[in-house]
């Protein structure tokens, strides 16, 4: 295959996968007013635009997926995903655990990666059961800023956010989206869009199908916080 029809077919299927593989990807398993509704916590981050939705049900009621969220952390409950990736290996929790129910506001939360411990999240808002947001912000080289430091040009800042809406049969609907900031504008305008197909869709869809797998098997097994 010559190096001229090569590139033609990969300008192809890059255009296919903008086109109806992404927006796909960007709504996972949301309805049209989980995706266009108003989501929590934009406040948070001023200027920053609606990060994607990703949603799932879950046979089981608010409170009981409530505690299995609480205890999200590198040195807590894992983040129910790619475990080699974002945890050292070491496995999620397949039970809620007491110890890691005392979450507050302010908590700073921490993931593994390419063999460091990083501050990953700070807890902004805890409103159980229903509302459970993570905040971050860093320069480009994952440097933590405050939110009242000055910005410098090139950041990122966003929130992570858990919203548990029940259903008229008594389950939830978790819907997981957030708000963002990326500067330059290029980074947030070019590559943002592929960072999430390729990075934390992987990471998030996987979690979404950890998290109704473990809670729909607890059964009521999660007391009530």
């Amino acid at each position: 295959m010559g190096l001229v029809r090569k590139v033609m077919l990969a300008a192809a299927s890059a255009g296919a996968i903008d086109r109806w593989v992404r927006p796909a990807l960007m709504r996972w398993g949301a309805t049209d007013a989980e995706v266009n509704d108003a989501f929590p916590g934009g406040d948070l981050v001023p200027g920053g635009t609606r990060s994607p939705t990703m949603a799932v049900t879950i046979e089981a009621p608010p409170h009981q997926v409530w505690p299995w969220l609480v205890q999200m952390g590198w040195d807590r409950g894992g983040w129910y995903s790619w475990d080699h990736l974002d945890n050292a290996g070491r496995p999620s929790a397949t039970e809620v655990h007491p110890e890691w129910q005392d979450l507050a506001v302010g908590d700073q939360l921490r993931y593994w990666a390419l063999g460091h411990v990083v501050d990953a999240y700070r807890v902004a808002v805890l409103d159980p059961p229903h509302f459970l947001c993570l905040y971050g912000c860093t320069d480009l080289r994952g440097r933590w800023l405050e939110p009242d430091d000055r910005r410098p040009e090139a950041y990122m800042e966003g929130t992570w956010g858990f919203r548990l809406d029940e259903t008229p049969h008594g389950h939830t609907r978790l819907v997981i989206s957030g708000h963002q900031v990326f500067r330059p504008r290029w980074i947030e305008r070019f590559l943002v869009p592929w960072l999430f197909v390729l990075l934390v869709w992987p990471m998030q869809a996987r979690m979404t199908v950890i998290l109704k797998r473990t809670i729909e098997s607890a059964g009521t097994s999660a007391p009530p916080p």
